[in-house]
């Protein structure tokens, strides 16, 4: 009896256990934004998961939207206004609306795509940060490895949110400079890349760039531990409780009426939302020269840097 009493105080113990840690990647994932915005197609299920979970974490840790938009058809515009229209007429932000934001906007029709920052993100994503992530993830872009380098630019945002920019690094992103020189054409959305990264101290931090793969990070592994650590303390409790088990599974099994039903629960799909985004006319500030920042019709001042691929 007392065995008995030890072993399902054990087992309920196991349960609270791996319920609770289920009920925290429930309500987790309730509370996730949605950050990603694939209308382009270019991510699987999974790789979205994986992404737009690691961008809801990365910006709760800055307190900065990290947000990824992807567009493609001929309704596309040049890569700069339509992130200049779509913080205008969206208002992301971390806490706020028109907040702290970072935007990767990814154009497959021209196959460009802008990277900017918006408010606290203006200022530590700024016009030479944003050419260093550009420069970053354009191989992987070019080689249609779209998950790596969102990956990468999710990472880089946020080391580069995490370190004071040093006063020379130029945060004035209206002018639309940055600290390196860029070539391309005018408004219209043509291609432009990189040229060099121009002035600076020489000493300007760059991140390690590697994403943090740990295992630890996955909810399933944190449910696994979980498990392992209640399976460890059923047997240590039923080791100490003394005696020796004689019995197996089939002692009292009657063959001809038991059996085991199996039962499980099956992720099945997530719902997205896809954003049009509306051309503004009236947008100050897209295309010039295909570098640095500028202001959005709304008045939102923001640091950037174009590429191609």
């Amino acid at each position: 009896m007392r065995r008995a009493r030890i072993l399902l105080a054990s087992l309920l113990f196991t349960v609270m256990i791996v319920t609770g840690a289920l009920s925290w990647a429930t309500e987790a994932r309730a509370d996730e934004k949605q950050l990603i915005f694939d209308d382009a197609g270019l991510l699987t299920t999974e790789e979205y998961e994986e992404l737009n979970q690691l961008a809801n974490e990365r910006s709760a840790e800055r307190e900065t939207d990290i947000m990824i938009l992807t567009v493609d058809g001929p309704d596309a515009y040049d890569v700069m206004r339509m992130t200049q229209d779509f913080y205008d007429e969206y208002a992301p932000g971390y806490d706020q609306p028109h907040g702290n934001t970072a935007i990767l906007m990814v154009d497959m029709y021209h196959r460009e795509f802008y990277v900017a920052g918006f408010k606290k993100a203006e200022e530590y994503v700024n016009n030479q940060r944003a050419d260093e992530i550009r420069d970053h993830i354009t191989p992987d872009m070019a080689n249609g490895d779209y998950k790596l380098a969102f990956q990468k630019y999710i990472e880089d945002v946020y080391e580069y949110m995490g370190i004071t920019p040093e006063p020379d690094m130029g945060t004035d992103s209206n002018s639309g400079m940055g600290s390196g020189t860029s070539s391309g054409t005018g408004s219209g959305g043509g291609n432009s890349s990189s040229s060099g990264r121009g002035g600076g101290s020489g000493s300007a931090y760059s991140p390690s760039r590697e994403a943090d793969d740990s295992i630890f990070n996955n909810i399933w592994v944190q449910i696994g531990i979980s498990v392992v650590i209640g399976g460890v303390v059923v047997g240590l409790m039923l080791y100490n409780a003394g005696g020796r088990v004689t019995v197996n599974g089939r002692t009292y099994e009657n063959s001809s009426v038991s059996g085991v039903r199996a039962r499980r629960d099956q992720y099945l799909h997530t719902t997205t939302t896809k954003r049009k985004i509306e051309r503004n006319n009236n947008s100050g500030g897209g295309g010039f020269g295909g570098g640095g920042g500028g202001r959005t019709s709304g008045g939102h001042s923001h640091s950037g840097s174009r590429g191609s691929f």
